[in-house]
């Protein structure tokens, strides 16, 4: 199947758990965007550019500071002498997967800028819209230990991600293996490409074709009111948060051959999804998660 050859591409250069891997291409096929958070080192840069090489497709990074432009992100108009007139120099915004590198060191000007582009596939610059080509998806990383410097993420932004992640430092057995592929060479250098444009966008379609139970929306539902309930929450998950959770069900589901959800493909994805859709009442992102966490075992699954 061509998702377990893209995932076997992968894994062949970066050590990554696979139940985090099947939600980063859950991400993808859902037509969302991920967000890394973790320490430095964990190999979360790794991870992106290994997804990026393994797909026959454009990539850009983009390394954040406070600098930063929105316009180097976007891109500008540039005058052209020779032709005597202005013409649109795309920005690293204009590629199939982009990695944005350490997120929260960017302004919150430069930030809102890559909101239209993961909402709504576009970018306008000069009074002018510009399609993104499809498939479009934004790795964003940022660390959350080091805060000086950087500009934490308002909610409004932080929604645009379908998913956040949290890699977590690996096993012996698997630090092992990380040195022995670093020991005499890049583990990246030789990786070929798994999966054409066109058959993501298939996969894409695919995934929303997969059904989704009336009982299984209600507990959907179930979930998200839960959240906006508990007694530890300022603000729960919106309904576009439980949308999300569908959608990212739907990949999952798809990712493990199936054409129908199951209760396991909803509770794989929803700590990933809602978590950073709510608000808690220490600020504490540690809290969100056990938020979700309570929420998903006190919440009854349906039998059908």
């Amino acid at each position: 199947m061509v998702i377990q050859k893209l995932a076997n591409t992968i894994r062949s250069a970066v050590v990554v758990d696979s139940a985090k891997l099947d939600l980063i291409l859950a991400a993808l096929f859902a037509q969302g965007h991920v967000l890394l958070e973790d320490v430095p080192g964990i190999g979360k840069t790794l991870v992106a550019k290994a997804l990026a090489k393994s797909l026959h497709a454009t990539f850009k990074r983009v390394q954040c500071t406070p600098d930063l432009l929105p316009s180097d992100i976007t891109g500008s108009a540039i005058y052209n002498q020779r032709e005597g007139r202005f013409e649109f120099m795309p920005g690293p915004i204009f590629a199939n997967v982009v990695l944005v590198d350490e997120i929260n060191r960017a302004s919150p000007r430069t930030q809102s800028s890559l909101l239209e582009s993961m909402a709504e596939g576009q970018v306008t610059a000069d009074g002018f819209t510009h399609k993104l080509a499809p498939p479009f998806f934004v790795i964003a990383t940022q660390n959350p230990i080091e805060m000086a410097g950087t500009f934490p993420l308002p909610e409004a932004q932080l929604d645009r991600f379908i998913v956040q992640l949290s890699l977590g430092y690996p096993s012996n057995q698997d630090e092992v293996m990380i040195l022995e592929r670093e020991e005499h060479n890049d583990p990246l250098d030789g990786l070929e490409a798994a999966i054409e444009l066109d058959d993501i966008i298939q996969l894409q379609t695919a995934a929303r074709a997969v059904d989704v139970a009336r009982s299984l929306k209600e507990y959907i539902v179930q979930l998200v009111n839960a959240t906006r309930t508990h007694p530890d929450a300022v603000m729960g998950v919106s309904p576009r948060g439980g949308v999300a959770l569908q959608k990212c069900s739907q990949a999952i589901a798809m990712i493990r051959q199936r054409s129908f959800v199951t209760p396991d493909d909803i509770k794989l994805a929803a700590p990933a999804v809602m978590a950073h859709r709510l608000l808690s009442r220490d600020r504490r992102p540690e809290t969100a998660r056990e938020i979700v966490g309570q929420v998903l075992s006190e919440t009854k699954i349906p039998l059908e």
